[in-house]
């Protein structure tokens, strides 16, 4: 994948269905590097800054019936301020940057779960980002709301089980095709699983 800007840090960006634990992990992984002294910067998707979140709300609103084609074109302008704003300025500064939800989320959702053409998201995703490289996708494998009760609070969670089986047989496809994927089994202990996160990070040069 072409990248339109240099850097020497790493880029992670973490996948996942709805209701695995990602967040969890996320925290875990935030812990773990605090308490040995590296530094990381951890942002969200969409979110980031304050358009991203003001884009975040909206896409959030279970209230709101929107098109699939406004939702991928509001999640990829909160994408292009946070990687602009946030993830590359730390990238070139030489931080580990810890993405929660990236590139792969929308094509997981918003082609293989709500129908749009990937080529066009594929396209989308590569402005929105400038073809940043992803050196590592930590994915959460395991089927949605497989460690969570499902909620509902949001646009989201309302959507069926079939959407929900479609963005994980999506993300599963998506992988397989790339190197950059960690498939991360979920398990019973939440520390087994951030060990094996860990133990990702380190395989693919991340961390020492």
């Amino acid at each position: 994948m072409r990248t339109e800007y240099a850097h020497n840090g790493k880029l992670v960006t973490f996948e996942g269905c709805e209701g695995v634990g990602k967040s969890t992990q996320i925290n875990l992984l935030a812990e773990y590097f605090e308490s040995r002294g590296i530094d990381a910067l951890f942002t969200r998707e969409p979110g980031g800054t304050e358009v991203g979140e003001r884009v975040r709300a909206l896409l959030k609103d279970e209230s709101l019936d929107m098109c699939p084609e406004t939702e991928l074109l509001l999640f990829e302008a909160a994408r292009s301020e946070n990687t602009r704003k946030i993830i590359i300025p730390a990238l070139q500064a030489g931080k580990i940057v810890v993405v929660d939800r990236y590139i792969d989320s929308t094509t997981a959702y918003q082609s293989f779960g709500r129908g749009l053409e990937r080529s066009e998201v594929d396209m989308l995703n590569a402005y929105a980002t400038g073809e940043v490289r992803i050196d590592l996708t930590v994915f959460l494998d395991a089927p949605p709301f497989a460690n969570t009760r499902r909620s509902a609070a949001d646009r989201m969670e309302l959507a069926g089980m079939d959407f929900h089986d479609r963005v994980y047989a999506g993300y599963k496809e998506i992988g397989e095709g790339e190197e950059r994927f960690a498939f991360i089994r979920t398990m019973a202990d939440k520390h087994k699983t951030a060990e094996a996160i860990i133990a990702a990070l380190k395989s693919y040069g991340i961390i020492g």
